[in-house]
């Protein structure tokens, strides 16, 4: 079953009964309570919004035993936090030590790996939206090795950002840059949440990275193993500023699309699965990596 993401924007008191989140708000027109629900177990993202959300700490406990990313915004509406389950997996103390005793040849080669499919990825966006020929992408990514030593990472992303919004529009990618920044921001937020629930759930802690290793940062794991989920946000935004034709910034709107991202299908192998399903194959296939089962991890493709 596909876990919903819910978002919260406006005053809401939000509490658990029956195992079912209870949602408290004031009728609009007649300023009458209302009060509705929702099937926890059928929630896998939840974001909220406004700080005039009120929830209930036995809400927030459930949530987490639920495999929940718990999802928090600042006051300019862009996530600001995000809270997983401490536990995940009924074998977690032998995944934490196989993960902890990762070797650095092993995790170079799961970089190389990471960044091979990024690239791939980024190269069918290209095409995709700009009919872009992409032999050079292509060839960056069959070039990468352990590692990644010649930073070919780097040199795809300059390439890609020149002309994922046409050549000359001018844009450069940063988090506190111009728009549409603000857009990639808030979907590469719901992208983190979703890898790093999959991580927790297969076992893992999502602190150790592969290659991030940032020490003020508690999701280097879920940044490494995002990389590849990257361009599927790219290529939505673009769609919604070409195709649907909304402004490049943070709005209702936009919003309500970028939280569409992890029910959204993708091809992974021989499958085409909701990016949440897709994502937790990525992080069981990580798993198998540390404990010696396999060498190589499944990622998602966008087909050319």
């Amino acid at each position: 079953m596909i876990k919903k993401t819910l978002c919260f924007s406006n005053r809401a008191y939000l509490s658990c009964r029956n195992r079912q989140l209870i949602i408290k708000v004031n009728d609009p027109d007649t300023g009458t309570p209302r009060e509705h629900s929702r099937p926890i177990e059928d929630i896998g993202v939840m974001v909220i919004e406004s700080d005039q959300v009120t929830m209930s700490s036995s809400l927030i406990s459930t949530l987490l035993e639920n495999k929940v990313a718990l999802i928090v915004c600042d006051k300019k509406h862009m996530p600001a936090g995000l809270m997983i389950p401490l536990v995940g997996h009924s074998e977690q103390t032998e995944r934490f030590n196989s993960q902890i005793a990762a070797s650095v040849p092993l995790k170079k080669q799961l970089w190389q790996q990471t960044v091979a499919m990024k690239i791939r990825n980024q190269g069918a966006v290209l095409k995709k939206v700009n009919d872009m020929e992409i032999g050079n992408m292509l060839a960056w990514a069959s070039q990468v090795k352990s590692g990644d030593p010649d930073n070919l990472e780097g040199r795809a992303a300059a390439y890609y950002w020149k002309n994922l919004f046409g050549e000359g529009s001018g844009f450069t990618r940063r988090k506190e840059g111009d728009d549409p920044n603000s857009l990639l921001n808030y979907g590469y937020a719901i992208i983190r949440a979703v890898i790093a629930r999959s991580l927790v759930g297969s076992g893992m802690i999502p602190t150790l990275g592969i290659h991030h290793s940032n020490k003020y940062n508690a999701y280097c794991l879920a940044d490494d193993i995002m990389e590849p989920y990257r361009p599927y946000v790219d290529l939505m935004i673009i769609n919604l500023i070409t195709n649907l034709n909304l402004p490049p910034e943070i709005s209702n709107e936009t919003k309500k699309h970028l939280l569409t991202l992890p029910a959204i299908d993708v091809r992974i192998g021989n499958l085409t699965r909701p990016l949440m399903i897709a994502a937790s194959m990525t992080s069981a296939s990580l798993a198998k990596c540390y404990l010696g089962e396999s060498r190589k991890l499944v990622y998602p493709e966008i087909e050319i």
